[in-house]
Protein backbone atom coordinates (compact mmCIF):
# COMPACT_ATOMS: atom_id res chain seq x y z
CA UNK A 1 0.00 0.00 0.00
CA UNK A 2 1.27 3.48 -0.75
CA UNK A 3 1.23 6.61 1.40
CA UNK A 4 -1.92 7.99 -0.24
CA UNK A 5 -3.88 4.95 0.97
CA UNK A 6 -2.34 5.27 4.43
CA UNK A 7 -3.24 8.96 4.45
CA UNK A 8 -6.88 8.13 3.76
CA UNK A 9 -7.30 5.87 6.79
CA UNK A 10 -8.02 7.65 10.07
CA UNK A 11 -7.57 4.42 12.05
CA UNK A 12 -4.13 3.78 10.58
CA UNK A 13 -3.07 7.39 11.15
CA UNK A 14 -4.21 7.13 14.75
CA UNK A 15 -2.08 3.99 15.15
CA UNK A 16 0.86 5.80 13.54
CA UNK A 17 0.53 8.70 16.01
CA UNK A 18 0.42 6.18 18.84
CA UNK A 19 3.64 4.60 17.56
CA UNK A 20 5.28 8.03 17.43
CA UNK A 21 4.19 8.78 21.00
CA UNK A 22 5.54 5.37 22.08
CA UNK A 23 8.86 6.14 20.39
CA UNK A 24 9.13 9.44 22.25
CA UNK A 25 8.25 7.66 25.50
CA UNK A 26 11.37 5.48 25.11
CA UNK A 27 13.57 8.48 25.87
CA UNK A 28 13.10 12.01 27.09
CA UNK A 29 15.93 12.87 24.68
CA UNK A 30 13.67 12.37 21.64
CA UNK A 31 12.13 15.78 21.09
CA UNK A 32 10.04 15.37 17.93
CA UNK A 33 8.95 12.74 15.44
CA UNK A 34 6.89 12.54 12.28
CA UNK A 35 5.86 10.10 9.57
CA UNK A 36 6.22 11.87 6.23
CA UNK A 37 5.09 10.53 2.86
CA UNK A 38 7.55 10.36 -0.02
CA UNK A 39 5.75 13.30 -1.62
CA UNK A 40 6.15 15.49 1.50
CA UNK A 41 2.80 15.11 3.27
CA UNK A 42 3.12 14.88 7.07
CA UNK A 43 0.89 11.88 7.80
CA UNK A 44 1.31 11.76 11.59
CA UNK A 45 3.47 13.77 13.95
CA UNK A 46 4.41 14.64 17.49
CA UNK A 47 5.94 18.08 16.96
CA UNK A 48 6.08 21.26 19.00
CA UNK A 49 3.62 24.00 18.13
CA UNK A 50 6.48 26.11 16.72
CA UNK A 51 7.11 23.60 13.93
CA UNK A 52 5.23 24.02 10.66
CA UNK A 53 4.39 20.35 9.96
CA UNK A 54 3.70 20.95 6.25
CA UNK A 55 7.01 22.71 5.63
CA UNK A 56 8.90 20.15 7.75
CA UNK A 57 7.37 17.28 5.78
CA UNK A 58 8.24 18.85 2.44
CA UNK A 59 11.85 19.44 3.51
CA UNK A 60 12.24 15.87 4.81
CA UNK A 61 10.90 14.43 1.55
CA UNK A 62 13.28 16.64 -0.45
CA UNK A 63 16.25 15.55 1.67
CA UNK A 64 15.29 11.91 1.23
CA UNK A 65 14.96 12.28 -2.55
CA UNK A 66 18.33 14.02 -2.89
CA UNK A 67 20.13 11.59 -0.60
CA UNK A 68 18.62 8.63 -2.45
CA UNK A 69 19.98 9.98 -5.73
CA UNK A 70 23.40 10.72 -4.18
CA UNK A 71 23.60 7.19 -2.72
CA UNK A 72 22.76 5.80 -6.14
CA UNK A 73 25.53 7.81 -7.77
CA UNK A 74 28.13 6.08 -5.61
CA UNK A 75 26.42 2.68 -5.73
CA UNK A 76 25.38 2.46 -2.06
CA UNK A 77 22.22 0.47 -2.71
CA UNK A 78 18.85 1.35 -1.24
CA UNK A 79 19.08 4.27 1.18
CA UNK A 80 18.00 3.28 4.70
CA UNK A 81 18.78 6.28 6.86
CA UNK A 82 20.11 9.84 6.86
CA UNK A 83 21.67 11.36 9.97
CA UNK A 84 21.92 15.15 10.14
CA UNK A 85 24.06 16.33 13.04
CA UNK A 86 23.22 19.84 14.24
CA UNK A 87 24.46 21.83 17.20
CA UNK A 88 21.07 21.31 18.88
CA UNK A 89 21.11 17.56 18.27
CA UNK A 90 20.67 14.99 15.52
CA UNK A 91 17.82 14.60 13.04
CA UNK A 92 17.36 11.09 11.67
CA UNK A 93 15.39 10.30 8.54
CA UNK A 94 14.68 6.57 8.39
CA UNK A 95 12.85 4.87 5.52
CA UNK A 96 9.54 3.41 6.69
CA UNK A 97 8.79 1.11 3.76
CA UNK A 98 6.16 2.32 1.32
CA UNK A 99 4.63 4.45 4.10
CA UNK A 100 7.32 7.10 3.77
CA UNK A 101 10.05 8.28 6.08
CA UNK A 102 10.26 8.56 9.86
CA UNK A 103 11.86 11.81 11.02
CA UNK A 104 13.22 11.85 14.58
CA UNK A 105 14.86 14.83 16.30
CA UNK A 106 16.82 14.25 19.50
CA UNK A 107 18.71 16.37 21.98
CA UNK A 108 22.52 16.65 21.72
CA UNK A 109 22.93 14.52 24.85
CA UNK A 110 20.93 11.61 23.43
CA UNK A 111 22.63 8.25 22.99
CA UNK A 112 22.74 8.24 19.18
CA UNK A 113 23.04 4.47 18.93
CA UNK A 114 19.87 3.97 20.98
CA UNK A 115 18.02 6.62 18.99
CA UNK A 116 19.05 4.90 15.73
CA UNK A 117 17.90 1.49 16.98
CA UNK A 118 14.60 2.86 18.31
CA UNK A 119 13.99 4.80 15.08
CA UNK A 120 14.67 1.74 12.91
CA UNK A 121 12.29 -0.40 14.99
CA UNK A 122 9.56 2.25 14.85
CA UNK A 123 10.11 2.75 11.10
CA UNK A 124 9.72 -0.99 10.60
CA UNK A 125 6.52 -0.99 12.68
CA UNK A 126 5.17 1.97 10.69
CA UNK A 127 5.99 0.19 7.44
CA UNK A 128 3.96 -2.74 8.75
CA UNK A 129 0.89 -0.54 9.08
CA UNK A 130 0.62 -0.37 5.31
CA UNK A 131 0.61 -4.19 5.22
CA UNK A 132 -2.54 -4.48 7.36
CA UNK A 133 -4.79 -2.10 5.46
Amino acid sequence: MNSSVLASSDALLSKARGMLRALQATSDKIEASALVSHDGLTLASVLSSEVNADRFGAMCASLLALATRAAGEVDRGELRQIILDGTHGPLLLTRAGDSGVLAVAASPSANLGKVILDARKTASDLAGLSQIA
